[in-house]
Order: structure tokens, then C-alpha cells, then sequence
């Protein structure tokens, strides 16, 4: 899965982390500020004149940030290139580094917004309670500010989606010759065909989906708790608790955590069920694909004894997912409007103009998704684990290790 597309992935990987690591820790530790010297960047910060506007994305600060990632990532690929060569390096390396840049660049068109919500709604705020006049010239600006923006975000999302497209395929493209160089070997595994065909597909897109999540999530996290952790200086007060110091943080921090601790608890037997669910359709579509050459395979008691375990499978599975959804639902209800109950008191007291409240709103939701991210992606991952088990099965047979126990069938009847 990954060796046919990542040079030594275990060592590749673990060399990412400490990279990436050794790479925020210089940028701010003095990087940011080495810019100022040449007239790059203000001490690492956007230019305040320019945030809540697109000119904020070729501002000294982003255009020194740029130039500083560019160098980070041509050491690391240079490096790598030369010292374990490999014939998808390029797209492996430089084209998961695009995909980082971009994701970074998504996250501080969020931060943009956000910063263009406070003189947008305060305006609004001011027109409609009469507290100073307000020009059409003045609120036709902001919503030209706004598509700015947009526009922006369209152009960098658009080539983004373009270009994962062609990387997914490559990686695609690496796990089928990779399969296909040991398929000697493979092709009496059950479903092989598959394997190689749908498997490597899902795989790499549902890699491809986690991964960029995980990234925007932490980066995400990195843009925006500074920025809840400001609000929170306006912001101090918690309902039924009172004055809790920042108190926004820990409010996302620890409704994310119970969030993640109850769904993960509730559908710890998904993946092993989604998992059998793909063997016994897979034995199902075997004898089928077998009963069109031979007239002796694919009887109807045997067709239908395969498709009883299906049948009993998914049965289970509906079963599961009801109650895993049952509890996702009412959990992402409430998440609604927990921030309100959050931002109650201040709302109550007066503390905070509308412009400051949706700031802080978004900023709220931006911390908690990100905290949220196994809560929004668990049925993605429940997926991705059944496939990962059916490749690393598959896997074994490449290096001459004995494939792992069968589960025990269930042998109860199926639910009516």
C-alpha cells in the first residue's frame, strides 16, 4: 500500500514528523522574524491594515512564509531523492507537499473570514439599531471584500481538487504495478481481482480524505486557538460555572473530548463488521463469477447459503449503525447550539457586539471541528480499517507470511 508509492515509508514517515516538527520550531523560533530584516513579513504577524481582505495573501508575511516552505520542502526532497531514489518520488514528495500548501492556504482563507466577520456585522449592527449612519457605498464594500476572498478560495480549491484527482491515481497507479509484479503469487487469493481493482481505489482516496482532514484539522487548531484564546479575554464567563479563565478553549477542548470518547464507544464494533461484510460479499461474487464458466459452481443452495451470510451481515450492521447514528445525530444536534449556551451570559450581559459574537462563533466552530475530527470522520475510518485489513491480507501473501485466523462466524439466525 504504501511501499509502492512513499521511498521506505516506515523511516519516510516518521522522518515527515520530526521534519515537519524541526521546521514550525524554527520559523518560530526566529525564521518569521529573519524576514522582517529584508522586508519580509512584520515579526512573523499579517499586516493588520490588511486582514479581512484577499490582499492579505501576498502581504510581506505570506509572501516570506511561501518562500520559507518552498526551501523547507526542496531540502526534504532533495534529501530523499538522493538518498533512498524511487520511481514515484516526485509525486510522492513534492506532490504531497502541494497538497499541504494548499491545505494551508484553505485554512487561512478561514482566517480571513473570520477577521472580515467583526466590521461586516458590526456594520450591520450599526445600520440597523440607527447608531451611526450607514452608506450603501460602505456595505457594498465589505461584500466586495468578501468575493475577494471568495474568488481566491475557488481558484486555489478548484486546481487543489484538480490536482488531487491526478495524485490519487498515481498512487493508484503504484499499489496496481506494485500487485501486479507478484501476481503469480496473488492470484489464487480469494478476490484478488478486486483487491487490485476496487480496493487500491478506495484506499487511496480514503487515505487521501483522512489525511487532508487531519492536516486542515491540526493547522486548523495552529490558525485559530490564538484567536479563540484572545476572545476569550472579552469572554470569561461560563454558564451554571461562572469566571473560568479562557474560558472558550476549554470549553471547545473538552465538549470536542467527550464528543470523541462517546462515538468511538459507541461503534467500537463497527470495523470488524464492516470488514466480514466485505469477505462474505466477496465469497458471494466469487461463486458467481465462478458459475458463469462452470455449470457445477454457483447452485442455488450454495448461492443461497452465501447470500444468508450477507443478508445476516448487513442485517447486524443496520443493527449497529442505528444506535452509532442515533448517538452521532443527537451528539451533532447539540453541538448546534452548545457554543450559544457557551456565549449566553456575555450575550445576556451585553458584553459583545454582533460583529465580536459571530467572530467568535466561527472561531468557536473552527477549534471545535478540528478537535471533532474523529467524530466527523468515523465512518470514514471504519471503512478505510475493513479495506487496510483486506490489503494487509492480501500483503502477507507477497512476503510469505501465513494469513491471519478467520473470525468465527456468527452462527446466530439473522434479524428478521
Amino acid at each position: 500500500m504504501f511501499v509502492s508509492f512513499f521511498p521506505q515509508p516506515k523511516l519516510f514517515f516518521w522522518s515527515v514528523v520530526i521534519w515537519s516538527a524541526i521546521a514550525i520550531g524554527l520559523w518560530y523560533g526566529f525564521a518569521a522574524e529573519f524576514g522582517a530584516t529584508y522586508g519580509l513579513g512584520l515579526g512573523g504577524a499579517a499586516d493588520p491594515a490588511r486582514a479581512g481582505t484577499v490582499a492579505t495573501f501576498w502581504s510581506p508575511a505570506f509572501l516570506w512564509f511561501y518562500l520559507y516552505f518552498a526551501a523547507m520542502v526542496w531540502i526534504f526532497a532533495g534529501f530523499w531523492m538522493r538518498y533512498s531514489p524511487h520511481p514515484w518520488a516526485g509525486w510522492s514528495i513534492l506532490g504531497s507537499a502541494l497538497i499541504l500548501f494548499t491545505t494551508y492556504f484553505q485554512v487561512q482563507v478561514s482566517v480571513a473570514v473570520n477577521a472580515w466577520y467583526g466590521p461586516f456585522y458590526d456594520l450591520i449592527q450599526a445600520a440597523l439599531a440607527k447608531t451611526r449612519p450607514v452608506t450603501l457605498q460602505e456595505f457594498f464594500a465589505e461584500l466586495v471584500t468578501f468575493a475577494g476572498i471568495a474568488f481566491v478560495a475557488v481558484a486555489v480549491g478548484v486546481f487543489m481538487r484538480f490536482f488531487m484527482s491526478h495524485w490519487l491515481f498515481r498512487w493508484r497507479n503504484a499499489m496496481n504495478d506494485y500487485y501486479m509484479s507478484h501476481w503469480s503469487k496473488l492470484r489464487a487469493v480469494e478476490g484478488a481481482s478486486q483487491r487490485i481493482q476496487e480496493d487500491t481505489m478506495r484506499f487511496s482516496t480514503t487515505m487521501e480524505t483522512l489525511g487532508v482532514n487531519l492536516v486542515q484539522s491540526v493547522m486548523t487548531l495552529i490558525a485559530f486557538l490564538p484567536i479563540l484564546l484572545s476572545y476569550s479575554q472579552t469572554i470569561t464567563e461560563m454558564p451554571f460555572i461562572g469566571e473560568v479563565p479562557h474560558a472558550l478553549v476549554w470549553a471547545a477542548v473538552l465538549w470536542a473530548a467527550f464528543g470523541t470518547a462517546f462515538l468511538a464507544l459507541v461503534g467500537i464494533k463497527l470495523p470488524g463488521l464492516e470488514f466480514k461484510n466485505q469477505r462474505v460479499e466477496a465469497a458471494f461474487r466469487k461463486e458467481l463469477v465462478y458459475g458463469e464458466d462452470d455449470p457445477s459452481r454457483a447452485r442455488p443452495p450454495t448461492v443461497g447459503e452465501l447470500f444468508s451470510n450477507v443478508r445476516r451481515n448487513y442485517f447486524r450492521l443496520y443493527f449497529h449503525y442505528a444506535y452509532f447514528n442515533v448517538a452521532r445525530i443527537f451528539y451533532l444536534q447539540t453541538d448546534n447550539i452548545f457554543p450559544y449556551i457557551i456565549l449566553a451570559p456575555s450575550i445576556v450581559a451585553g458584553k459583545i457586539t454582533l460583529g465580536l459574537m459571530n467572530q467568535v462563533l466561527n472561531a468557536f466552530e473552527q477549534v471545535r471541528s478540528s478537535f471533532q475530527y474523529l467524530v466527523n470522520s468515523w465512518t470514514t475510518i471504519v471503512e478505510l480499517l475493513s479495506v487496510y485489513k483486506r490489503l494487509r491480507t492480501f500483503e502477507r501473501v507477497i512476503h510469505g507470511e501465513p494469513p491471519p485466523a478467520p473470525a468465527v462466524e456468527d452462527a446466530r439466525p439473522a434479524v428478521a
